[in-house]
């Protein structure tokens, strides 16, 4: 048995060589951009990295060091599976802890890690590891572009995604239909519900390596605007969307009944609503706390506070059993369009950075695992036919998300989404850290271990291959780079005040003129009620209440304004 010593110092071990992985990472990244070498991004490098210390641990750890695993038959009265469970083993006393994650069905009380070594607790990177990255996200949207393309975002994001997911099953579930022609496991199943599962998680894009080198290059601000949104939402719906399918999936079989449907969709709408409700209670809250006291005198207790408060809006909605992904990324996004208003120059800047760096770490430690778990993870299951089926249907999901959505919005599009940003962004469908870390969180099953080992395979070929040729396919699409957003900007003020005139002077205008009416609408009452509430900015409330309200203006009023 391993003693408390020993462990402290092998935990110690292993958080130091993520570590020196993490700096070799960086080393690395900084010779690439000094050499400015695209061919590969940061990702993909610690994939590497992380790839060959895995397979140094595999084949230099002693068997005879290697967590071992026990089975031991016990009965007891009640029908709760205790969470400590203590035990004579050789006249000496042992505590033994349920995993609630890796648990097989098995007769085990005693559940010991079916890891090796160097090994994390899923939830570490659902809970610490994914929120910096998802606030970052929202926090440093450029909301200008974002609002423009709203509509097209939205629906790529809701609608393509869900389109993406049921692609993905529909076509999955031919694969295995034909796997289990070959299966010779009688205990193995995976139905419908499993290929939904499974669509649902691979249909989380990530397109963090393709976005860099459009920030780097200065792409169309549009194809740019709209890959971003897309990727930042899409985010948040598909971990609804396979915690929905989680919460309805019978436990004894991979069907859903009618009922279950239906709440499932009604899961959906009122987790996704909540979820953004909770992240918008804490923004506001935050931009009050700012605004109405002088706490901005102390700039260091200033981020504490923007900090906390940012984490709790996660960890609120997780303990109302909500998703806190979408709640902290709407927290981002109404931290960065009210409360960030309300900082003072130090806190403004520090918060940027803080952010930042927290997304940089947390990011390339996902991807370094990701290549240390490839060879660490003791459970892998690989089968040809569901990964040849996985990439197939990867492959026809995001055509069937790009190409016919596109058609439709075209529609109504003023500025219409070309066919060559269509084969951009239909390029650009990378998977990272959002589907690694919805597939590790539960390998309870030969299926989902299974799907584990194939979401590996799609992340490490999208990362490196796609990610890797973004700079290509631009040249070879002939898309737009090194574009001026100052000038962009100028030009759709010029095509505004265009399209205000020709208002005036015509009759009936297009769908996009009702689109643009609704949002003109919105911004008029976010600048005349909702920014005097919550931030300094004016003009006065007085101004924008009827006299009535004198009293509650006057109080609300900031005296900046």
């Amino acid at each position: 048995m391993t003693t408390p010593e020993e462990k402290h110092r092998t935990d110690s071990a292993n958080l130091l060589l993520f570590i020196a992985l993490l700096m070799l990472t960086i080393f690395t990244i900084w010779i690439f951009k000094h050499k400015r070498m695209r061919f590969i991004h940061e990702t993909g490098l610690a994939i590497v990295y992380g790839l060959i210390i895995g397979v140094i641990i595999k084949y230099s750890t002693v068997s005879g060091n290697a967590p071992q695993m026990g089975n031991v038959t016990c009965k007891q009265n009640t029908s709760v599976v205790p969470s400590y469970v203590y035990v004579n083993y050789n006249n000496s006393n042992y505590l033994f802890t349920r995993h609630k994650i890796y648990k097989y069905h098995i007769p085990v009380l005693l559940l010991f890690s079916v890891f090796s070594v160097m090994t994390f607790d899923p939830e570490l990177f659902f809970n610490i590891l994914l929120p910096p990255i998802i606030f970052h996200a929202g926090y440093s949207l450029k909301k200008r572009h974002f609002f423009r393309n709203i509509g097209s975002i939205l629906t790529f994001a809701f609608i393509g995604t869900v389109l993406s997911a049921l692609v993905v099953g529909s076509i999955m579930f031919g694969f295995v239909s034909w796997m289990m022609v070959y299966n010779t496991d009688p205990t193995f199943t995976f139905g419908f519900v499993d290929c939904l599962l499974f669509g649902a998680i691979v249909s989380a894009t990530d397109p963090v390596t393709v976005l860099a080198v459009f920030k780097e290059l200065k792409v169309d601000v549009n194809l740019d605007a709209l890959l971003f949104g897309e990727s930042v939402l899409n985010d948040a719906v598909a971990i609804v969307l396979v915690s929905s399918i989680q919460k309805y999936q019978s436990a004894r079989s991979s069907v859903f009944d009618s009922g279950a449907f239906f709440s499932a969709l009604g899961s959906f709408i009122g987790v996704f609503l909540g979820s953004f409700a909770i992240g918008a209670l804490a923004a506001v809250i935050t931009a009050c706390m700012f605004k109405f006291t002088k706490i901005c005198h102390y700039p260091v207790l200033e981020t504490s506070i923007f900090f906390l408060m940012s984490w709790s809006s996660f960890l609120l909605a997780e303990a109302v059993g909500f998703t806190g992904i979408v709640s902290v990324l709407f927290c981002g996004v109404l931290q960065a369009h009210y409360t960030y208003n309300n900082l003072s120059t130090e806190s403004k800047a520090r918060t940027k950075e803080l952010f930042e760096l927290l997304n940089f770490l947390a990011e390339n430690f996902i991807f370094g695992y990701m290549g240390v778990a490839m060879f660490t993870f003791s459970h892998h299951h690989f089968n040809a036919i569901f990964i040849f089926g996985a990439f197939v249907a990867v492959l026809v999901s995001r055509a069937c998300n790009i190409y016919p959505l596109s058609f439709l919005l075209n529609l109504g599009r003023k500025r219409k989404i070309s066919r060559n940003i269509q084969h951009m962004m239909m390029f650009a469908g990378l998977r990272g850290a959002i589907a690694f870390t919805l597939a590790i969180r539960n390998t309870c099953t030969t299926g989902k271990q299974m799907m584990f080992s194939t979401t590996l395979l799609i992340v490490f070929f999208t990362v490196w291959v796609l990610g890797g040729g973004t700079t290509q396919m631009l040249t070879w699409l002939n898309i737009k780079v090194g574009v001026d957003e100052d000038d962009v900007a100028a030009v759709e003020a010029l095509d505004l005040d265009h399209q205000n005139t020709e208002t005036q002077d015509s009759g009936p205008q297009p769908k996009y003129a009702d689109s643009a009416w609704m949002f003109k609408n919105w911004y008029k009452f976010d600048k005349n009620y909702l920014k005097p509430i919550l931030t300094h900015a004016g003009p006065p409330l007085s101004a924008s209440l009827p006299s009535c309200c004198a009293p509650v203006a006057n109080c609300l009023t900031s005296p900046r304004a």
